[in-house]
C-alpha cells in the first residue's frame, strides 16, 4: 500500500523547501526524485508517483523555491531568490536527494525533469554527472541559441524597469505567447494537453499558471545559456538518459529542440541515450490522453536500464 506525506527540509540559507513523498510498500526498488516545470507544483505528479510506487520506487517530488508549498507569502510566488537563485534551487535538489538516499540507503536513484525541471536536472548532471544512476527528461529542448541571448537582455532590461521581484507581461508573451498557436484556443494552456480535463484541472489551480519575477527570468535563462556549453562529454558513458516529448510540444520545437538535445548527447560519446517523440502529444505527456502508454513506456524502460541493487 502506497503511503503519501508532505514535509519540510530546510536550506542552508534557511528557506524551508516543501517535499511531497510517495513511498511504496516494502523495500524500495530504487528512488525517482521529480523536478516539476515553472509556474506549478509536485503535487501535480501524484498520478505518476502511484505508477512508480506500484513498479517499487519511492518518489520524491519538492515544490521548487516560489512555487507550490515552498512560497509561504504571495510575495515569493514566482520567485527563486534576489541573487544566485538557479544555483540555490540546485542545491535545494540536492539536498533533497541526499535526504532521499538517506531513507533509502544502496539503491539506485533517479532524476526526472519536466520542462523547467528538465533544464534543472540538466544542469545538475553536467555539474554533478556522478551523483546519478539515470535521467530522465520531459518536455525539454537543448540550451543555448540567439533568441536566449535576446530574451535574457529583455529581461534584464525588465528588471531595470520593475525591479527583481516584479512581472513582466512582456516576458510572458515573449516566452509563451506563440505556444497555443495551432490548438483549439479554448483556454491559454491547450497546448499542455490534449485532454480538456487536464487542461482544466491546471487552469483551476490556484498554484499554476502564475506569473514568475523577471529575476527568475534570468536565472531560467542563464542557465540555458550555460546548457548550450554543457559538456555532455563529462557523462559517464554508459548513464541511462530517457528524453520524452510530445511531437507538437512548443517548449521542444514541435521535436526539433529534443532532436537536438538528445543529437548533442549522442556526438558527445553518451551510448545509452533513449529519445521517444510521441504522435501529435503536446507539453505534458504524463498528463496527456494517452498518458497510460507513456508512464507504463517510463516503467519499462526504468525497469530495463536501472540495475536492482
Amino acid at each position: 500500500m502506497t503511503t503519501t506525506e508532505t514535509f519540510m527540509l530546510r536550506a542552508d540559507d534557511g528557506v524551508e523547501i516543501a517535499v511531497h513523498r510517495w513511498l511504496p510498500a516494502g523495500k524500495p526498488r530504487g528512488i525517482v526524485q521529480i523536478a516539476h516545470g515553472m509556474a506549478e507544483h509536485g503535487k501535480r505528479y501524484a498520478r505518476l508517483a502511484q505508477q512508480l510506487n506500484d513498479a517499487g520506487w519511492a518518489v520524491y517530488a519538492s515544490d521548487h523555491r516560489g512555487h507550490g508549498l515552498t512560497a509561504k507569502t504571495d510575495a515569493e510566488v514566482g520567485h527563486f531568490c534576489d541573487e544566485d537563485g538557479w544555483n540555490r534551487v540546485i542545491a535545494d535538489l540536492r539536498m533533497i536527494a541526499q535526504h532521499a538516499r538517506r531513507e533509502h540507503p544502496g539503491v539506485p536513484y533517479v532524476l526526472f525533469g519536466h520542462s523547467m525541471g528538465s533544464f534543472l536536472a540538466q544542469t545538475l548532471v553536467l555539474r554533478h554527472p556522478q551523483e546519478l544512476d539515470a535521467l530522465v527528461l520531459s518536455g525539454s529542448t537543448a540550451g543555448g541559441g540567439p533568441l536566449v541571448a535576446a530574451g535574457k537582455q529583455a529581461a534584464k532590461l525588465e528588471r531595470i524597469r520593475v525591479g527583481k521581484r516584479g512581472t513582466s507581461p512582456l516576458l510572458t508573451q515573449l516566452s509563451f505567447g506563440s505556444y497555443n498557436r495551432g490548438f483549439e484556443g479554448r483556454t491559454k494552456y491547450d497546448w499542455l494537453s490534449r485532454d480538456p480535463v487536464e487542461v482544466d484541472l491546471y487552469c483551476a489551480d490556484a498554484r499554476c499558471g502564475f506569473e514568475v519575477t523577471t529575476q527568475t527570468w534570468i536565472d531560467l535563462l542563464g542557465a540555458l545559456e550555460e546548457l548550450g556549453r554543457g559538456q555532455w562529454s563529462r557523462l559517464p558513458r554508459e548513464l541511462p538518459i530517457l528524453v520524452f516529448a510530445g511531437e507538437l510540444d512548443p517548449v521542444g520545437e514541435r521535436g526539433k529542440g529534443v532532436r537536438r538535445l538528445v543529437d548533442t548527447m549522442r556526438k558527445a560519446g553518451l551510448g545509452r541515450v533513449t529519445d521517444r517523440l510521441y504522435p501529435a502529444g503536446r507539453h505534458e505527456m504524463i498528463n496527456e490522453t494517452n498518458r497510460d502508454e507513456v508512464m507504463g513506456s517510463l516503467v519499462r524502460w526504468l525497469d530495463e536500464h536501472v540495475p536492482r541493487a
